[in-house]
């Protein structure tokens, strides 16, 4: 299939996607669905980048497959973590693979009551995405599948989408104290220096490909350029630059891997002047041209 960009994967582009048969995923508007293996296998043909939470969970068999450019296995008992704005790609499944699948708009996420917390947890997640489950936790993660598709089958329910919504906020509390276990030190009291990193990381997910200015996003925060960097280098411990050039590099790498557009056009979409200034940011990176790049992933 030519891409002309990296496809973006949303409740709605599942449920209206002509490889999906919709008695395999239940929905609630374009906020909640869940799903399972059949339905993730026929989705996901080459990356894709996520407008959603996904969490998943390996019931059977093995998987492999890549999270910003970076491969992980699946094996019974892991559970992944994919977040909004992330580049997806399935590698191969074993032939007995079996998974669940939760997908959460990020909207509903910012609706749901003290899920703020949550939210400051998954920037551990972006690195970090996928966690081994006791015996007693892969049980509880299946309950709540099982029982949150038997309300979203009943259509006919008056209060359908209110009781799923709080099914879902038990789900994720119950997710927190898993998740604290490994990263304890995020899941405490934000300062104000963290709080405007996450401003900074969010509006830079929804604006990296045409803005890579430090002054467009400390205006975005009613900040100086010099008080945003000074306050992401401390946080995070990379520049303002850094996190952009992260961004803009990872996307031009899964077009050059997967898509039929050429290098000029990857460079018109990443709103690069000409194609010799990108040919020369690429290289800067991966130390070598987008044309060689593209040459040697397919040798």
């Amino acid at each position: 299939m030519d891409m002309q960009v990296v496809p973006k994967i949303g409740i709605s582009s599942v449920v209206h996607s002509k490889h999906i048969d919709s008695d395999n995923i239940d929905v609630v508007d374009n906020d909640i669905a869940l799903f399972d293996t059949e339905s993730v296998i026929s989705l996901y043909n080459g990356p894709t980048k996520l407008e959603v939470l996904t969490v998943g969970l390996c019931l059977e068999g093995t998987g492999t497959f890549n999270i910003s450019l970076r491969e992980f296995q699946l094996f019974p008992g892991l559970m992944v973590i994919a977040l909004p704005n992330q580049i997806v790609e399935q590698r191969c499944f074993s032939s007995d693979f079996k998974a669940i699948f939760f997908a959460v708009s990020k909207n509903l996420l910012e609706t749901l009551p003290k899920i703020s917390n949550v939210l400051s947890l998954f920037f551990y997640l972006k690195d970090y995405p996928c966690f081994n489950l006791t015996p007693q936790e892969q049980e509880t993660v299946k309950e709540y599948h099982a029982f949150i598709r038997k309300r979203l089958k009943n259509k006919e329910a008056l209060y359908r989408k209110e009781v799923v919504m709080g099914l879902m906020q038990g789900f994720f509390f119950e997710l927190c104290p898993r998740l604290t276990c490994t990263a304890s030190n995020i899941m405490k009291n934000k300062s104000r220096k963290e709080y405007i990193f996450e401003r900074f990381y969010e509006s830079l997910v929804e604006s990296y490909q045409s803005e890579r200015s430090v002054k467009f996003y400390a205006d975005q925060l009613c900040l100086t350029p010099k008080h945003l960097s000074g306050v992401v280098k401390e946080v995070s411990g990379k520049t303002v630059g850094e996190w952009i050039d992260e961004l803009v590099i990872l996307e031009a790498k899964a077009l050059l891997n997967s898509s039929s557009m050429n290098i000029q056009e990857i460079a018109d979409r990443l709103n690069f002047s000409n194609q010799s200034f990108f040919g020369k940011y690429v290289k800067s990176y991966l130390g070598m041209s987008p044309a060689r790049y593209r040459n040697t992933k397919e040798e």
